[in-house]
């Protein structure tokens, strides 16, 4: 029965494994898609994903591993792409109402993860410089790729240091959302469907990282590991804020919220008064 099992695994967790870009983000795109809205979705994401596929798909003629890992990497790009071009499609515009929070981390200040980045890369108001970066960074990895390639005492140790980069990378895929859902103690906008799948994704991966008998490295291994630990925390996060009603930066407040809201003493719209008391309507007509 363990040896069926263990056969059956074989076959259904390289086809999971696959389909993964598409089960994973299908859900997320397509709500962001009728909702026309990308509030509550970390652009960090795609960018991660990205970064780690290209660098993945490079890292195959140096290591040579199980094929399905490469088809993954593949669907993985196209997907990605696709999240990137409907999240910066659907964007607010810095001008509308939470358009500022609508932005990737624009004018964020209280967060080291989220804090303004050198040349404010991937905060860009315009999506030109999304694609221009991810044009150059093929031009790279294909220029490297060709010049290193024949030389055999330096490829070897390349196509390693690039796996493990691009791998580690991937394994930090769940910590930017991580920040954001903290952030605001929300999980609004981050559809439960993704978490779900990237928990079964988890479970179905580190079942064949260490039982398949094709070719697996441990770059593999210990980036699934560490991924599979972050993805398991923001599940807790679901169960902590999924029925939250803090307001979150950019979206509107709720009547019930606002209601029972009471201004600052010293202010009447924006406007201090010199004692640090509200002044009545008579003194305000006198202010002005």
């Amino acid at each position: 029965m363990l040896q069926w099992l263990k056969a059956f695994a074989g076959y259904v967790a390289p086809i999971f494994l696959i389909m993964s870009p598409v089960l994973s983000y299908s859900d997320q795109a397509l709500s962001m898609h009728r909702n026309k809205s990308s509030a509550g979705f970390s652009l960090d994401i795609p960018l991660i994903m990205l970064v780690a596929s290209f660098f993945r798909v490079f890292y195959y003629p140096g290591a040579r591993f199980d094929t399905a890992l490469l088809i993954q990497s593949f669907l993985m790009i196209i997907m990605q792409v696709l999240l990137l071009k409907i999240a910066l499609d659907h964007r607010a515009p810095p001008a509308s109402k939470g358009g500022e929070a609508a932005l990737p981390f624009a004018g964020v200040q209280d967060g080291a993860w989220e804090a303004k980045r050198p040349y404010g890369f991937w905060q860009w108001r315009s999506p030109k410089p999304y694609w221009q970066f991810l044009l150059y960074m093929f031009i790279t990895l294909t220029a490297l790729e060709l010049v290193l390639g024949p030389f055999h005492g330096i490829y070897p140790f390349y196509s390693s240091l690039i796996g493990y980069i691009g791998l580690s990378v991937e394994a930090t895929l769940p910590i930017p959302q991580i920040m954001k859902n903290a952030r605001s103690r929300s999980v609004k906008g981050f559809r439960f469907s993704v978490v779900a799948s990237w928990l079964a994704g988890d479970a179905m991966k580190m079942y064949w990282f260490f039982t398949s008998p094709t070719q697996i490295p441990w770059a593999f291994k210990l980036s699934g590991m560490f991924q599979a630990g972050c993805d398991a925390f923001l599940g807790i996060q679901y169960f902590m804020y999924g029925d939250s009603t803090t307001p979150v930066r950019g979206q509107d407040v709720p009547m019930g919220w606002a209601a029972s809201y009471e201004p600052k003493p010293g202010y009447i719209s924006g406007r201090a008064t010199p004692t640090g008391r509200r002044t009545s309507a008579s003194e305000k007509r006198g202010l002005d």
